[in-house]
């Protein structure tokens, strides 16, 4: 059976496949309950997320299903957080004060916490016990790693080089996600600078494949049963799909960010700091563009985050959309399906086809 994998027996699935996580408030429990009952391995991301609603979200996921669930944290390492110096304050204001204006608004003053504290979130993760917890950016801490054996929760780490890889191979997690350039949202990457992390998935999913004993799951660029066969024939022994899901009416997106995704617009994807100060590939925008041109250094995350969480919402209530961001794979045009138990139907019944065609020399579709 095609889906009797390594990751399929580790993670406790039916079918080797994962609802990627959305940190920025895309995720919800209603989609990780249609992919986790439909076999697969539904995903909520946490990144955003305070530590005292951490345990709430893993109950109400409890409540919906009966099967395995992935949770997914942000690893933070010592100076991935930075502080607002004069200096990065007064490029903030020369970048983003024309906007505010533009919007009949002050730059606002920077909280004095932008985002939840990691050590507690781990901690609240870890009380709160999911089946399986996913992680980016970075190695988990060694207390961490040695927690979730003793409570029996099974770690997946990110990838986006070979390097990374194995790292996380040596740190002791279970599964590897190779996360290729294709991919929406942000660039996990953390041994080296994301724009030198570009590997496509034709690269990266053989040589991470190569290099680690552990089982490897791919990410990036795959929105239907071509690109599971796909990465299957590459080595790669569970896939995690993103953007297509998102699309879903179950998931948290926007109404507008759904439309996006299924408009022409979604053919032209960036790479950007612009957003959150993190690279991260989005639907391309005249906000994102003009950014760029104006030559000035983005402050970084989560500094460049939060200013524009704060522009994007004045834009929302004053319904004019021009300043808002839509996380999106290159891949997007490929989406065609609305619920998630239909996409994951699909994604069952097709690649068993494609792959015994790829076994009898045939391609064709």
């Amino acid at each position: 059976m095609w889906n009797a994998t390594a990751i399929s027996q580790r993670l406790n699935i039916e079918y080797p496949i994962i609802q990627g996580p959305f940190g920025g408030g895309g995720s919800s429990v209603d989609l990780v309950a249609a992919v986790s009952n439909a076999g697969g391995l539904g995903s909520f991301g946490l990144q955003s997320v305070e530590a005292d609603e951490i345990g709430t979200i893993v109950g109400h996921i409890r409540k919906v299903t009966e099967r395995p669930f992935s949770v997914n944290l942000w690893v933070s390492t010592p100076g991935s957080i930075p502080e607002l110096d004069d200096v990065m304050a007064v490029k903030v204001r020369d970048i983003l004060a024309p906007h505010f204006e533009y919007l009949g608004l002050e730059v606002p003053a920077l909280a004095e916490r932008l985002i939840p504290d990691s050590d507690q979130q781990m901690e609240a993760m870890l009380d709160a016990c999911p089946p399986v917890v996913s992680f980016v950016y970075g190695v988990p801490p060694e207390w961490v790693v040695e927690q979730c054996r003793l409570r029996g929760i099974t770690m997946m780490g990110t990838a986006t080089t070979i390097e990374e890889a194995m790292a996380l191979e040596s740190a002791n997690v279970d599964c590897i996600i190779a996360s290729s350039f294709e991919a929406g949202g942000h660039r996990g990457s953390f041994s080296t600078s994301a724009e030198d992390s570009l590997s496509g998935a034709m690269s990266l999913i053989p040589q991470v494949v190569d290099n680690v004993k552990l089982p490897v799951v791919a990410a990036g660029g795959i929105a239907d049963a071509r690109g599971i066969a796909a990465a299957f024939a590459l080595g790669a022994q569970g896939v995690q799909i993103g953007t297509a899901f998102l699309a879903c009416n179950e998931s948290n997106a926007s109404d507008l960010h759904r439309a996006a995704l299924f408009s022409a617009h979604a053919k032209n994807t960036k790479l950007s700091r612009a957003i959150t100060g993190r690279l991260a590939r989005n639907i391309q925008s005249d906000f994102i563009d003009e950014i760029h041109v104006s030559g000035l250094n983005i402050p970084p995350y989560p500094v460049e985050a939060w200013f524009i969480k704060q522009l994007q919402a004045a834009t929302l209530e004053q319904k004019r959309y021009e300043y808002l961001s839509f996380s999106a794979g290159q891949t997007a045009s490929l989406i065609r399906h609305k619920k998630a138990s239909e996409l994951m139907a699909d994604l069952i019944r097709d690649t068993p086809r494609l792959l015994g065609r790829i076994l009898r020399g045939s391609v064709a579709a």
